[in-house]
Order: structure tokens, then sequence, then C-alpha cells
């Protein structure tokens, strides 16, 4: 499942997100330069001692060219990001100086390399500086920005397909009937796939009939991926994976140890990965977080990321049903050093609006029943709130 994907240029200004497939290398040498730190004086640091005056030669500001070495006991103004003059080993920040007349006084002494980035040292020239495989932040950009890279060779998105089932689901515009729903996930998947650095192709509702849930599944298998939704447990109409089988699918589990999102399944059907979430919207979005995003890493042909796990102070003790790996709709909330996190109310895996309040989810272990309130805990954060 996992790449090389085919690559595609893409301006550096809109390559955010995306994976590279190329190696980046330096111009030249970063700083090319000896670059001041500080706003001061370059001097000479065995010229500086506590009292020392040393007269001023002049000035040098960031994009100066800088050719006249520094004479002995002297000194020459710079500015922050300046090339610091051959004969100068220091930068004496304009803090500890007091001018005078055509004299600098110098309240300390000065130590070789103080305040200067030395030619070189962030970067040889032609170094590898972006590796394939990696995504790309803004940090990311900036640094191939720095070497010139004006555009980059990016792994082309993977085309991740999305069908919802059940004959309940009618389009998001279209009045529902009193014992319908509108299709919200195909919309929150659709948000989910463009997060994890696909492209969604969705593909609508399939009645909850095999002969339209087959022809739909078939079209969603000609696209890099296909997520489906509902029709995955064990109810007479969920047809999901008896249709898959009849394609030659291969299932590699039909069930996850977790609430909400138990009914998960992940198989291969025609060489094309496919997973089959649960239909209510939270189970939905917990389990294409868990293992439809770092497949979709895979496909671009990046590392999986990790689960964005971190740990909080539980505000209110939880009790829950062992057995089950739980993810509780919670909100954390930064007071001080340690986070806090609290599970907020909701009735349970279709409560849409409970999420809506929701930055994080609560990790409750399978193993534990009781957690008192205090404890350390994992918190699952949702990116994109957070």
């Amino acid at each position: 499942m996992r790449g090389p994907r085919a690559g595609v240029s893409v301006s550096v200004w809109d390559a955010l997100g995306l994976v590279l497939v190329q190696e980046v290398k330096t111009d030249r040498e970063y700083p090319p330069f000896d670059r001041s730190t500080r706003d001061g004086y370059a001097v000479r640091s065995k010229d500086v001692k506590p009292g020392a005056q040393l007269k001023c030669t002049g000035e040098i500001k960031a994009g100066d060219t800088v050719t006249q070495a520094l004479a002995p006991n002297t000194c020459v103004q710079i500015m922050t990001g300046a090339a610091v003059p051959a004969g100068a080993d220091a930068v004496v920040m304009m803090e500890y100086t007091k001018g005078e007349g055509g004299l600098v006084r110098f309240e300390r002494a000065a130590q070789a390399r103080q305040n200067i980035v030395p030619r070189g040292s962030e970067a040889r020239a032609d170094q590898t500086i972006l590796k394939p495989g990696m995504r790309l932040g803004f940090a990311e950009l900036a640094l191939a920005a720095q070497v010139g890279a004006a555009h980059l060779q990016c792994a082309k998105k993977p085309r991740i397909a999305i069908l919802s089932t059940g004959d309940e689901v009618v389009p998001i515009d279209q009045p529902p009937g009193a014992f319908q729903i509108r299709n919200s996930n195909s919309v929150s998947l659709a948000s989910q796939v463009k997060i994890a650095g696909g492209e969604p192709v969705v593909l609508g509702n399939a009645a909850d009939r095999v002969e339209d849930l087959g022809e739909k599944i078939e079209r969603g298998l000609k696209e890099d991926a296909l997520v489906l939704t509902g029709g995955v447990s064990m109810g007479k109409y969920d047809l999901v994976e008896s249709v898959l089988k009849a394609l030659g699918a291969e299932f590699l589990f039909d069930a996850v140890a977790i609430r909400p999102g138990k009914p998960a399944v992940f198989a291969v059907c025609q060489g094309k990965p496919v997973f089959g979430l649960p239909g209510n919207p939270v189970s939905t979005m917990v389990t294409f977080q868990l293992f439809v995003a770092p497949a979709i890493d895979l496909l671009n042909g990046a590392d999986a990321h990790p689960l964005p796990l971190v740990e909080a102070r539980l505000g209110e003790a939880l009790k829950e049903r062992p057995g089950l790996t739980h993810f509780l709709p919670a909100r954390i909330e930064w007071r001080g050093s340690v986070p806090e996190v609290k599970a907020l109310k909701w009735q349970g895996s279709g409560d849409i609006a409970a999420l809506a309040g929701a930055n994080c989810f609560v990790l409750v272990p399978a193993e534990n029943e009781k957690i008192a309130a205090g404890e350390r805990v994992s918190v699952f954060l949702r990116k994109d709130v957070v």
C-alpha cells in the first residue's frame, strides 16, 4: 500500500501538507557568511575588557557588502543579520556598551564567537536538507524557499472514495423524512481525508440492496482507497462485508475492541485498501483517525503519523465498563503547566453535537473501570481544532 507515488511539480506556495518525492539540496553554505545574532558592536575579543574604550569606525547593516577587515583596537557597529567583518570574532550587545564621542566604552569582557553564527554552521553546500517522504509544513517550505527551490516534486494526493450506506440516509440538501437522516458522514469524512493529505471522491449513498451497493463499491475501487460508512454490523441489512466478499475481498479484521467504533472492518479488495467504518457519526470520526488517516500517510509514501496523544490531569472521575478501550469526547484546557481534561456528557456514538463541543477524546484503557479525578490520563487530540 505504501508509495512511492508519482510526483507532480507544485509551487512552494501551494505545497503545504504535501509529501515530498525528491531530494532538496542547498545551493550554497548557510549562513553564507559569519552572521551577527545581535545589534551591537563587532570586535576582536582580545581587545575588549571591562572599561575598554574602542574607536567606532562605521556601521554594518543586514545586506551590506563587507570587504574591509576590522583593525586592532577598533569596533564597528553591527545590526542583527549583518555580515561580521574579517578580523572580528565577537559581537558585544548594545546593552553592554556606552557611546562617548567617537569612542565606545564596554562594560563587559568579550568571548570569542559570542553572538556570531559561523559561516556554513547551519548547512554545507550541496547538502541534502529535505528528503523524499517528508510531509511539508511551514518550516520545511521556508527551508525550501531559502535554498531557491521554488517548485517541488510532491506526491500526487491519493484519491479516497467515500461511500455512505443505508436507506435512511438522504443528501444534505434534501429535507429528510420523519425517520431519515442527512448524509453528514460524507461531509465529515471528506474533511478528514483533506486534513490527512488525501483527495476525497464522494460517491454519495448506497441503498440497502446488494446490486446498488455492489455497483457503487466497484466504482470506489477505481480510486486509491475506499472508505464506507454503515452496513458493517450484524443486522439483516448490513450488507457491506458480504458484498465485498463476493468481489474477492480479503479481510484483515472485522471488529476492534474499542468504543465507539467496535464494528470497524479492514479489507483488501482488487488490490485496494477498503475500510468499513460504523455508521454512527462519532464512531465514523474516531475510527477514521485511528485507521484511515495512517493509511493515507502510507499511500502518500510517508511514514504514518503517531497518534496525537498527550497526557493530562483528569478533572472529574470516570467509570466505564472494562473490556473495551474507550474514546470519550472531552475538552482539554491548558491552565498552568499541566493540562486538565474533562469528559463531556454525550448520548452515545450518534451525538455529533457533543463532539462539536469537544477538542479531544479521553482514552480509557480496556483494563480500567474507574479513574479518579486528578489522575493522569492519555488524551487523543482532535488535530483539526487543537
